[in-house]
């Protein structure tokens, strides 16, 4: 099979996407061929492989996966083996994310960019203070609406908000580094 039938197959999978979840419980999604590869950061780096082959502008000189798979590993500490506390305030949350080792290393790494990529969207304000420990986590809002969404999203919730994890990745695997500017 040529790169660019291979590239095009590949593509055509991650369109099928997931099933939709918009249905009820007790009515499952009809089947749909499995564009799920069986694990998320391979899937994760999957597709942005997918968009860096279709894209005749990657220059693949500065193409760097590793980077890519080193904050998938990222994400995973800090989604399966975080510590969190949180604390309710009057308009929002306080958020003490703590671990010790690779955990500490990706937390303190990951919160503040993910706190500021949120701050004043929604009308929130984000802020995170680094700990020996780990980071503290503060997000508040004025509308009650919002103050509500905060405390319902919780930890996981809140690092999940957001559109820009995509194009974040694809950022990151073309060697252009873990920030927008």
């Amino acid at each position: 099979m040529t790169r660019t039938r291979m590239t095009i197959l590949i593509l055509a999978l991650l369109a099928l996407g997931p099933p939709s979840f918009a249905q009820h419980m007790d009515h499952p999604a009809p089947a749909q061929p499995a564009a799920n590869p069986g694990q998320a950061a391979f899937g994760a780096v999957q597709a942005i492989v997918a968009t860096l082959l279709a894209d005749p502008m990657t220059d693949w000189s500065k193409v760097d996966i590793d980077a890519l798979r080193q904050h998938l590993i990222d994400m995973d500490e800090v989604t399966l083996r975080a510590d969190v506390r949180k604390e309710v305030l009057d308009n929002g949350l306080r958020l003490t994310i703590t671990g010790s080792g690779r955990t500490l290393e990706a937390i303190q790494r990951m919160l503040p960019d993910q706190a500021h990529a949120l701050d004043g969207q929604r009308g929130w304000l984000t802020r995170t203070a680094l700990r020996p420990d780990g980071v503290e986590l503060t997000a508040t809002a004025r509308d009650k609406a919002e103050i509500a969404t905060i405390r319902g999203l919780g930890f996981m919730g809140i690092m999940a908000l957001g559109t820009h994890h995509g194009p974040h990745h694809l950022r990151i695997a073309k060697g252009l580094g873990m920030h927008e500017h």
